[in-house]
């Protein structure tokens, strides 16, 4: 195993890009999402318009599922990474090297899409009429940006450069082994 191998300390940069190819990834399938929409826009529209629950499960089995497993099968996976962690030479592991398996890394993948998936909820929420209050709706929104901003910070002052969801989840972000 080399040294790079072993070191935990993969920069945020490093992990930022490595995003960004996945983003290829997640764009392409968005952009087949958006041609298939205009195919069965009539089927669609009553999903989306008529009830905030109904448009929330929608989105999310159309576009946060998807894109979910993508990110836990991949780092669950044999490879322990995406396609853009693959290209930047990094991979997820337990805290001490070991494989994380699938029940972790869906685990994992799950933190990492709470704001995400509580900002499709809150919208969905805004755009179409509940009797929730406007308090209700601003609170969750600063839950959404507290969360992204701690994902994003925890990093910097993490020992491991671990992620709140990394460290929840007991996983470490390392540069793969050269076999």
């Amino acid at each position: 195993m080399n040294k790079q191998a072993n070191e935990i300390n993969v920069s945020i940069g490093t992990r930022i890009i490595a995003f960004l190819w996945d983003y290829v990834i997640i764009a392409g399938y968005i952009v087949f999402l958006i041609g298939v929409s205009y195919l069965i826009r009539p089927l669609l529209i009553p999903l989306f318009t008529t009830d905030p629950i109904l448009a929330e499960v929608t989105g999310f089995l159309f576009i946060t599922l998807p894109v979910y497993l993508y990110f836990a099968l991949c780092e669950g996976s044999a490879s322990h990474a995406t396609w853009g962690k693959r290209k930047m030479g990094i991979v997820v592991t337990g805290i001490h090297g070991q494989s994380i398996g699938l029940g972790s890394s869906l685990f994992r993948s799950a933190l990492k899409f709470v704001p995400w998936e509580l900002a499709h909820f809150t919208v969905w929420h805004m755009v179409i009429p509940t009797n929730y209050s406007d308090s209700f709706y601003y609170s969750l929104l600063g839950t959404v940006y507290g969360l992204a901003l701690l994902y994003l910070i925890s990093p910097l002052w993490s020992k491991n450069r671990q992620t709140l969801y990394d460290y929840i989840s007991g996983t470490v972000i390392r540069y793969k082994d050269k076999d």
